[in-house]
Order: C-alpha cells, then structure tokens, then sequence
C-alpha cells in the first residue's frame, strides 16, 4: 500500500484515534528530566568551606594539593611529615590533629574519589594555615620588639595559601619550609633525621628552632641579623645572605641582649664614649685616685656636666672621686674622639632600653679572638666602614673634625639580636659554646 493511501486512511478514521496511532508509544508518560552532572572538584571545595578558606577556592580555577587526575601532590606527604613531627617546634601535633591528617591522605592516595579528594583537599589547606600561624607566633619572651611591625607577621588563611599557590614547586615550598626564617628548615630537616642525636642535644636543638621564630619569615627587605653565641654579624637581603663580618659582643657580666629587635636609624661620626656607670667606678675613678686628675687629659676623658649636646666641661678637681668610686657620687665622663676613642671613628644607633649600639673599635686584635664575649655590652664591628656602605649606600664620611656628627640612614634598617648555640656540620647538628649559660634553662627543665 503506497504512503498516499495510508495517510487517506488515517484521515478517516476518528480523531482519537489517528492521535493515538500518529504519537510516539511513550505519549502520556512523564518525560525524566536529563540528570544534573556530578558537581566538580572545585564547587564541591567551595560547597565544603567557609570565610577565607572559601574565597580562596573560590577564586582559584585548581586545587592546591590535589592534582587534575586525582592524585595528591607530594607537597602533601611533606607536610603530613612535618606535622607529626611538630614536637620539634614546640608544639602539638594533636592539636594540628596530626593523625586525621594522615589518614585523610592515605584514604586519598590508595581509594581516590571525588569525595575523599575535596575532603583531604580541605584538611591539608586547614592544618598548613594552622602550621604556619602557630610557628610565626613566637616563643614566650625569646624575643624584645621596638615596633610591632618586626616581629613576624602573621599571615591569614587566604594570604598563606595564596604564598604557596605561588610557588613554583610546591612540594619544595613545604620541604623548604619558606614561610619561615632561612635558617629555620636546615636545622628543622636535621633534627627531623637525626635518630643519634642524644636528648640534651635535641633539647638544645628544639630551643633554638624556637630563638629561630623569634626572627622575622618575610624574605623581602634588608636587615642585620647578630648572633651574640657565634659573635657573628650578618647582612640580609631579600632573605640571602650578602655579606657577614665578625664582631665583639657582651661578657656574660655584661651581656649583649640575646633577643631584641629594633631599627638602626643614624650614624654618629666622631663620637664621644660615655663612660657606663659601672666603669665610671671600677675604671674611671680608680685610676683617677691612683695617677690623679692629669690620668683624665692623658686618656682623652673630660667631665661634663650632662649628656645633652650643650653640656659644659666640669674641673675634674672639683670632683670627689672616692664618692664617685663608692657609687654615691653620680657624674658623666666621656672620652673625647682621638684615635684611642673606644668607639673609633664611627658608630650606629638602635635607641633601646640597654643603652647599647654598634660601633667601630681601636682594638682590632681582639676580633682575632676565637671567643669574643668581651665587650661592656655593645658590639664592635670588624669593618665598622663596610658595614656604614651597605647600610647607607654610600660611604659614611665626615665632614669635619667635630664630635658627634649625626647621619641619619636613608631609611631605618631593622636589627635582629639573637643567641643561636646549634647549628650544622654537613647533615648533622653541633651544639657549640654557651657563653651566657642560656641552654642550662631548657636542659635544666629536661631533667
């Protein structure tokens, strides 16, 4: 029968019933709407988090540690790893909930699935913004800071991902621990390897990781970084080491703080040396007594009414040395420039509580010394001249022959004093000298 005579047919057949045979067989039925694909990755991160977590996979277009195929980043195991052993930075691996972390990253490397994926994608994200909160917190009072703005700043969640989104590798990043102070991971790695060290030798190890985070993470900017334990002075750039010289630091009597941090702000050419009070006594008026007022012109020292820059010059005569030498007698001594001036031809200011600086010094010999506590307190530089380059750019000249000639620096360079006893030999820890008898504290409270 030809289509023709078919659609005559159907014409005269009733209307329902030409509907019926003209309709697809499933007519009447509820057409299933198609079904909605399975979320991404991406949304289920944004679903799954909040606050700054959230925005941070809201505007990323990939995960942090988890990989387009499915696989976690090796950057995950290395913090998994420095999370258990976080003991070694003084705190809590419980707390940073050290064993769900590492369960979460197992599941997810030998049962991936789109769920244990974003759900171990969170976790490492959460407990690294934790990690690198608690270590730039630092410990207890290692650390005095002039201004807020040199202690180590704390980094939110947002901002502390995004550093590490940055990075060309992650899992060096981790390894690295680069939100940290430089020297802060190599001695971390060795006692995290370090399976013969004894438990004095960790103990001294651990308390010097935590002087470590006194120090400041950011790697941009220039500061001086003095170790008073090595006696050792270092110039950082951009978090590179550019140049170091040694220096004289404090006695154990008189110790150079060994943690404070504050900001070099201006030279003094031709300075004068105030005498300390304790050496007005045991020094100054001594010798007085023993070889009389002439002792005074002969070694450049005046007496003068003030420390202001307008103090008058007093008749050492007129002074009652004994009562100076007993302490009753509160008077103000300083040495005049010369070439014997104990400050040499320059020095540079931090203003602190201490009343110490750094500055040049006429007794070159004793930076030769293997141990150089052997200051009243402030720090005698080996190159005071190299030191005044770097820090202004230029070199720091005088421009005549009086005293007291104030350069302010270009900008304010901070300065970081700290007293590290541990450091590395190849791949292993060495504990070193202990001149102010810091490390008996923690070995004490080990025992």
């Amino acid at each position: 029968m030809s289509f023709a005579r078919v659609r005559r047919s159907v014409a005269f057949l009733p209307l329902a019933l030409s509907l019926a045979i003209l309709q697809p067989a499933h007519a009447g039925k509820p057409v299933a709407a198609p079904a909605a694909p399975p979320p991404t990755l991406q949304a289920q991160l944004v679903a799954g988090s909040s606050g700054e977590l959230q925005s941070f996979y809201a505007y990323r277009a990939t995960p942090l540690w988890v990989h387009a195929d499915g696989t976690l980043d090796p950057a995950a195991s290395e913090l998994v790893k420095l999370i258990e052993t976080a003991d070694d930075d003084g705190l809590s691996p419980a707390t940073l909930d050290a064993a769900g972390l590492a369960e979460a990253v197992a599941q997810a490397q030998t049962s991936p699935s789109p769920a244990t994926a974003a759900r171990t994608e969170i976790m490492l994200s959460r407990a690294f913004a934790a990690y690198v909160a608690a270590l730039r917190q630092p410990v207890g009072d290692t650390m005095v800071y002039e201004a807020s703005t040199l202690r180590p700043q704390q980094a939110g969640v947002y901002q502390t991902l995004n550093e590490a989104a940055k990075a060309p590798s992650l899992v060096e990043y981790i390894r690295d621990m680069r939100w940290m102070h430089p020297l802060y991971a190599p001695l971390r790695k060795a006692l995290m390897a370090g399976s013969a060290i004894s438990a004095s030798e960790r103990q001294v190890a651990v308390t010097n990781l935590q002087r470590i985070r006194g120090l400041p993470a950011q790697r941009t900017g220039r500061y001086v970084l003095i170790d008073s334990a090595a006696a050792t002075l270092w110039m950082y750039d951009n978090g590179q080491v550019v140049d170091s010289m040694r220096v004289v630091v404090g006695k154990a009597a008189t110790q150079t703080p060994p943690g404070y941090a504050g900001y070099i702000r201006y030279a003094i050419v031709n300075p004068y040396w105030n005498v300390p009070d304790n050496l007005l006594r045991s020094l100054i008026a001594r010798n007085v007594l023993a070889q009389g007022t002439p002792y005074l012109k002969r070694q450049g020292y005046e007496v003068a009414s003030s420390w202001d820059d307008d103090a008058t010059v007093v008749d050492p005569k007129t002074i009652d040395w004994r009562a100076v030498q007993r302490g009753d007698l509160m008077i103000h001594v300083r040495q005049l420039p010369s070439a014997i001036n104990s400050m040499g031809k320059v020095k540079y200011e931090f203003p602190n509580v201490y009343g110490i600086y750094l500055h040049d010094t006429p007794h070159k010999e004793l930076l030769q010394e293997d141990v150089r506590q052997l200051s009243n307190g402030c720090i005698r530089l080996e190159d005071a001249r190299r030191l005044g380059t770097w820090l202004m750019g230029r070199d720091v000249e005088k421009t005549s022959d009086a005293p007291e000639q104030k350069v302010d620096l270009p900008q304010p360079v901070p300065i970081y004093l700290t007293y590290l006893t541990a450091h590395l030999e190849g791949d292993r820890i060495a504990v070193g000298a202990d001149p102010y008898a810091r490390d008996r504290q923690a070995l004490a409270a080990l025992d």
